[in-house]
């Protein structure tokens, strides 16, 4: 037992000798250089990210070039760009302009000192429409024709409004005070045509013709026919018709002529020839279908005996 408390007692002192040892150990200064552990990017990631912060400047600085050479170009300003102009009353465009797509607009208005110019290499073409979206009027200006598609085509004059010509399904409407047709070939109809009055051009000749058919004037309460300072011809190739259905013909004149009419001879006349020669009277006969003819004077009436002239009409 005694020996058991003296190694125990050891033991207990080795103990505290040894916790003594350690505590005088740790409080000593130490002489041995510090180990220190390095603290980022290093090696080839710190490469990397500098090559990457570089190629971002790069490109910083391209687009800050990029951006300004742009500006420069496109004459971008405080009002506007380039010929684009942006005011209060809308865009103002000054210069030649290109449109690659459709353009819609309210208004459209040129300068007071210059001309409005729609140019295209095909053709310009103008829609309106309604508040469907569906097309009601079109302007078609193209290399080969003009063509406006509408209801109603309507030129009206700068002043007062008046309108000069008008077209639409059912008509068309001249309201100008004077139409005047230049061509050569003068003015075409495929159908009737109305008119109170036909008049020529002063110092003129007035002509109607139909080259290949007949030309007929009709007029249900009279045609007139009037040469106030000349004469009036009426020329044909075969037979000239006066007909009055109801009325009568009517030939008032000083003096009324009727050339070249047929001469009638005497049957019994033995020298006709003689008499003819000599004869500067006639007498005016008429053959039961209506033909005259001339007949030597007498002392009597010698239709009777020329009558001959009838057998063969």
């Amino acid at each position: 037992m005694a020996r058991s408390a003296n190694l125990d007692a050891e033991e207990l002192k080795m103990t505290r000798e040894q916790y003594i040892l350690a505590t005088q150990q740790n409080s000593l200064p130490r002489t041995e250089h510090p180990q220190f552990y390095p603290v980022g990017i290093y090696g080839w990631r710190k490469r990397c990210l500098y090559f990457f912060v570089l190629l971002l400047l790069v490109t910083m600085i391209v687009n800050l070039a990029m951006t300004i050479w742009i500006l420069k170009v496109m004459n971008f300003t405080v009002d506007g760009m380039g010929n684009l102009r942006v005011t209060k009353k809308g865009i103002r465009l000054e210069g030649i302009s290109e449109f690659l797509l459709p353009l819609y607009v309210k208004e459209i208005q040129s300068r007071k000192d210059s001309p409005l110019v729609l140019q295209s290499d095909r053709n310009v073409t103008v829609n309106a429409r309604n508040q469907m979206g569906q097309l009601t009027g079109q302007l078609t200006v193209g290399a080969d024709a003009v063509e406006a598609q509408c209801k109603r085509f309507e030129v009206r004059a700068s002043e007062g409004g008046k309108v000069l010509f008008s077209a639409d399904e059912d008509e068309i409407v001249i309201g100008a005070d004077r139409l005047t047709v230049t061509g050569t070939e003068g003015a075409v109809f495929g159908h009737s045509v109305e008119t109170p009055h036909i008049r020529a051009e002063p110092s003129q000749d007035l002509k109607l013709e139909s080259p290949t058919r007949s030309l007929v004037m009709e007029a249900p309460r009279g045609v007139q026919v009037n040469a106030a300072a000349g004469d009036l011809k009426a020329t044909c190739r075969k037979e000239l018709h006066l007909q009055s259905t109801e009325g009568e013909i009517f030939l008032d004149a000083d003096t009324i002529r009727l050339g070249n009419l047929p001469v009638g001879s005497f049957a019994s006349s033995s020298s006709p020839s003689s008499s003819a020669s000599r004869q500067t009277i006639y007498e005016l006969c008429a053959c039961p279908n209506g033909k005259l003819y001339l007949s030597p004077a007498g002392a009597g009436s010698t239709c009777q005996s020329s009558s001959n002239i009838c057998l063969w009409s």
